[in-house]
């Protein structure tokens, strides 16, 4: 059991934690959740001993302390010549502790030692620890032929994986996991769900995948604002109850004000009058006792939106048996080819999910389409007039560390010779990288020193700015908070243009794509069906490979005989793809032209509808001054009089924009209903 008792936490001058009070009990699957920037890793920092309360007290069993006792998945990169199994066997304390004392033991002659060496290494798994390890990593989507590979001749991406397998290979009774499936395609995802369901000690987790959460959790920690409130349920469960308890609050701090106003009322209408005088001072002095209720402030106050792209050419591109890889080297030899004979066509208003194991050429195929690799073979054909916005999977590919948010956005709007002179002024570009957060000194911070979510947040920033008409986004959500995704997924839902997009986000592939590709065994097929189908099928995949048989074929229609069937395995030589297209497909596709065609429709209705919102709230605003200058004593009747009138042209001309604001509310839906 850990328990919090008002505990303080300063990380500097920052006040990560304050009175804190709370209690986790043992077999829990607790998820922390929060602001980037709000704590959680702190917290965990503490809870490993890392780090110390500055007050109150943090407390759990004594044997939880002991090596072994608390598993965390480690953030440096090892650079070691160690096969992949013996650096995931070495997670296993107790395990490594044994053969420590039987070493020590057999180097001392001493047999009794020895004897009960043997008996601990027996209680500590180990005529089987070597299997389990290697099954975590087949798990983790490693090949059998890399089981024994050593750690330094793997990727930086796949060395968090064997420190995330080293981590799981630990008995530990207290586990900590901060951003475990930010490196992991959904294969791996779906097998570490189910492990951790399994697990039966306390498991404290770091997440903004909302559907790992889900499967995963059952009590939801929320760290905001220094407080560490809990709630028993997933994600899903603590959304619910957290919408409740700030309507509450709300409404208490609604009926608060009302109070307060009543009473300043009273204050400032008579505090000067002798006879009134006692009750006003009465009112002061309960005015001042009164314990002010806080506003109700949204985690999801963050939100942002695409500009209209400037023009939506049809089709955006056209891939005919397209290879993409990389080139030779210098001193000679053939290209790496990654994917090969690509036949596919990107129509305008499209939203595409792209599947696939990690290392089957996902990012190498967005690199291919964004221009940083070039094609190796076959034809890549843009469309007039197209804009791409690319999201990296590695940010900083896309910035350099010396920047500044500012210095960045200056040197892009110099780049971009179609620029607005006014968004190119210095005051436009702090206002526009405000609404991303960065506000204040924060755009004069060095690129380098940001956080993972702040770097995210900036490059976000600079594909809205140059008003794409096709965006490939890469692993987008690595690194964001859950209001920063669910404003992405909104954001991207409003977009006109089209998407590309690789996420192993469950949910925000599901709100954005309406149809799927998988590039998988050295060549890109149409997966026709949802996220669940894909899901099912890899297990299906993996059954059949685990019992030598041969894989089931993808979901829906067929491919033609001369397309190899997809394995979830890499094959050793990727043959041809034929592009076969079912009637789901066509479908899709006949969707996205219409729905590209109906937002040019719609669009100056819309655009007319926006300026009525905004005359809209001008009138609200205005109407609220003038009811509080007629609150207010001293009016003289004349002023009176023309504020009265002035409050009946308004509610004439708001309802005149309102009947008008339905009448071309009903024409788009009318439109949209015919199209």
């Amino acid at each position: 059991m850990i328990t919090l008792k008002n505990l303080t936490l300063r990380r500097g001058a920052k006040v990560v934690l304050q009175d804190a009070n709370v209690t986790l009990n043992p077999g829990e699957k607790v998820g922390l959740i929060g602001r980037n920037g709000a704590g959680k890793s702190s917290l965990f920092a503490l809870l490993a001993g890392r780090l110390h309360a500055d007050a109150g007290d943090a407390s759990m069993p004594p044997r939880w302390n002991q090596p072994g006792g608390v598993a965390e998945v480690a953030q440096s990169m090892p650079e070691t010549e160690e096969p992949a199994t013996d650096f995931v066997l070495d997670g296993d304390v107790p395990l490594l502790q044994a053969r420590l004392a039987l070493a020590r033991a057999e180097a001392s002659g001493d047999g009794h030692a020895i004897a009960e060496a043997h008996m601990h290494l027996e209680q500590a798994g180990v005529f089987d620890a070597r299997s389990r390890a290697q099954s975590m990593l087949l798990g983790l989507g490693f090949r059998p032929e890399q089981l024994d590979a050593p750690v330094r001749s793997f990727s930086g991406g796949w060395r968090m994986r064997l420190q995330l397998a080293r981590a799981l290979m630990c008995p530990a009774e207290l586990m900590l996991l901060d951003e475990p499936t930010n490196h992991l395609d959904l294969d791996a995802l779906v097998w570490l769900e189910g492990w951790l369901k399994r697990y039966d000690g306390l498991l404290l987790v770091i997440s903004h995948d909302r559907e790992f959460l889900d499967a995963v959790t059952g009590v939801t920690l929320h760290l905001e604002d220094a407080s560490l409130t809990r709630y028993g349920g997933n994600y899903t469960a603590f959304e619910e109850m957290r919408a409740e308890r700030m309507a509450q609050q709300q409404a208490a701090f609604s009926r608060q004000q009302d109070k307060i106003a009543h009473l300043q009322r009273f204050i400032d209408r008579f505090k000067a009058k002798a006879t009134k005088a006692r009750q006003a001072q009465s009112r002061v002095k309960a005015l001042a006792r009164m314990e002010r209720l806080a506003p109700v402030l949204t985690a999801s106050d963050f939100e942002f939106s695409f500009r209209e792209p400037q023009s939506l050419p049809n089709p955006m591109l056209v891939m005919r048996e397209l290879a993409c890889g990389y080139p030779a080297a210098p001193e000679g030899g053939a290209p790496t080819i990654i994917v090969r004979h690509v036949d596919r066509t990107v129509l305008a208003g499209q939203r595409i999910g792209i599947l696939g194991a990690n290392g089957q050429g996902k990012s190498t195929l967005v690199k291919t389409i964004a221009r940083v690799l070039q094609p190796q073979g076959g034809t890549l054909t843009e469309g007039k007039g197209l804009a791409i916005g690319y999201f990296a999977q590695q940010e900083l590919d896309l910035l350099s560390e010396d920047d500044t948010p500012l210095q960045r956005m200056v040197r892009l709007a110099r780049e971009m010779p179609a620029a607005d002179a006014r968004d190119s002024r210095e005051q436009a570009l702090r206002d526009f990288l405000g609404q991303f957060r960065f506000v204040g000194d924060m755009v004069h911070q060095r690129v380098g020193t940001l956080s993972g979510g702040e770097r995210a947040r900036l490059v976000m920033a600079t594909i809205v700015w140059q008003r794409p008409n096709l965006l490939l986004l890469d692993e987008p959500t690595n690194h964001l908070d859950l209001s920063t995704r669910e404003a992405l997924s909104i954001a991207l839902n409003e977009f006109e243009g089209t998407v590309l997009l690789v996420s192993h986000d469950r949910a925000l592939l599901r709100e954005v794509c309406d149809e799927f590709w998988l590039v998988t065994s050295g060549g890109v097929l149409p997966f026709d069906g949802d996220l669940d189908d894909y899901q099912r099928w890899l297990l299906d995949v993996s059954r059949a490979l685990s019992r030598g048989a041969t894989p089931p074929p993808l979901p829906g229609p067929t491919t033609t005989s001369d397309a190899p069937a997809p394995r979830a395995a890499p094959p050793a030589t990727p043959g041809a793809v034929t592009d076969t297209t079912g009637g789901r497909r066509d479908d899709r596709k006949q969707a996205a032209q219409a729905r590209a065609a109906m937002a040019s429709r719609t669009r100056p209705l819309r655009i007319e509808i926006q300026g009525i919102d905004e005359r809209l709230e001008r009138l609200a605003t205005e109407r609220t001054e003038i009811e509080a200058t007629l609150a207010t004593p001293g009016m003289s009747g004349q002023q009176i009089a023309d504020a009265g009138r002035r409050l009946n042209h308004i509610a004439a001309e708001t309802a005149m924009l309102e009947e008008r604001w339905l009448e071309l509310q009903s024409q788009i839906e009318a439109m949209t209903a015919v199209g």
